[in-house]
């Protein structure tokens, strides 16, 4: 069984475009007012926005923390 790498995952617009385009329908069904659908739609893409941006942030001090490691072994 391959494993999910969850980092792309939650940093990737498609997904997060995903969630809006399953969540939405089922408000629609629920017959949620269209400003309630609205702002729920925000606050997914925003939250989905923040975690793709720490997640992100984190990756990329990862990396230069791994080449800067790397540096002072070649010193």
């Amino acid at each position: 069984m391959k494993k999910i790498d969850w980092a792309r995952k939650l940093t990737s617009r498609k997904f997060w475009a995903a969630v809006v385009g399953f969540v939405t329908p089922l408000m629609t069904m629920m017959q949620v007012s269209d400003s309630t659908a609205v702002q729920v739609t925000a606050l997914i893409m925003a939250g989905g926005t923040l975690i793709a941006y720490i997640i992100g942030e984190g990756l990329t001090d990862a990396a230069n923390t791994g080449s800067q490691v790397q540096e002072e072994k070649n010193e």
